[in-house]
């Protein structure tokens, strides 16, 4: 498969994205696993604003997308990206992240809003 190099200037703004260890936790968490909001909130003990303006920012580069089931909007990273062969190559080199969710299992709080 041929790849095509990333512009400078997106890769800097991806990287800076990636740079918040919530942000990089949330796709590294993503590109296994859907989630919504509330799973977030869980994990990082966060507000829901806040997990929200992360997604945003994440959703508005293309770096993850959403699924509407019914009321609830599921986040998965975009693989279909042009920038997912580039973060792609940073998630592998990442810790698993799973433990994250099967805590969230064995608290009975996994995907609360559904």
């Amino acid at each position: 498969m041929l790849q095509t190099a990333i512009e400078m200037d997106k890769a800097a703004v991806i990287l800076k994205l990636l740079g918040d260890k919530t942000r990089l936790s949330m796709l590294k968490i993503l590109d296994d696993n859907d989630c919504c909001v509330c799973e977030f909130v869980e994990i990082f003990k966060a507000s829901q604003p806040s997990i929200s303006q992360h997604l945003r920012k994440l959703r508005d580069v293309g770096l993850v997308k959403e699924d509407r089931r019914g009321q609830w909007i599921f986040y998965s990273v975009n693989q279909n990206s042009e920038y997912y062969p580039f973060i792609g190559k940073i998630l592998e080199q990442l810790p698993d992240q799973s433990y994250k969710l099967k805590e969230l299992e064995k608290q009975g709080t996994r995907i609360t809003c559904c």
